[in-house]
């Protein structure tokens, strides 16, 4: 039950947060899109590195323990492959479709539909893609400072320094 409370808090700071830098905003999500407009992806590169700290420092306090899961080339490539061609369409990510929703916009409401029905595509779809999609490029259970052979605090702060540097380049081209 705690943990679901640390969920639902989560989500809740998360929904504000996307609402607060104005990602959900249908002109943000079609900048992205046309690469014209990098708030989203401001946010989100943000938002991976603040989670990276935390959750190594979380770890290393062994105050949780990491579940990685199998990185699938053949999931992921489909997954991202089904997921742009959604945004490309609807204007909207997943997240930002149920916040658009929260604030009224009912345009959003065809991509919660779009969520929940590939939901259960994919719970119907699962025994199949579990012998066909899911076994191509399977690497296994691995990490970045794994694959490199590196402790994790000589990586994160290698990704952040390298996102202050996209940050700056975004700002010199008015992204």
């Amino acid at each position: 039950m705690k943990i679901l409370l640390y969920g639902l808090i989560t989500g809740i700071l998360f929904g504000f947060l996307l609402q607060k830098a104005r990602v959900i905003r249908y002109d943000k999500q079609l900048g992205a899109l046309r690469l014209k407009d990098m708030t989203i992806v401001k946010f989100m590169v943000s938002t991976i590195l603040v989670a990276m700290v935390g959750t190594y420092l979380l770890k290393d306090l062994s105050l949780v323990k990491l579940s990685i899961k199998s990185t699938i080339l053949g999931g992921t490539i489909l997954g991202g492959l089904i997921f742009g061609i959604g945004w490309g369409f609807l204007g909207y990510c997943p997240a930002t479709s149920a916040g658009a929703f929260g604030e009224g916009r009912w345009d959003a409401i065809w991509g919660i539909v779009g969520m929940l029905a590939g939901a259960g595509l994919y719970a119907e779809a699962y025994p199949a893609l579990k012998r066909t999609v899911l076994t191509w490029g399977d690497l296994g259970k691995i990490t970045v400072p794994q694959v490199i052979g590196v402790n994790h605090w000589i990586i994160i702060p290698l990704f952040i320094i390298g996102g202050l540097l996209l940050f700056r380049w975004f700002e010199k081209k008015g992204l």
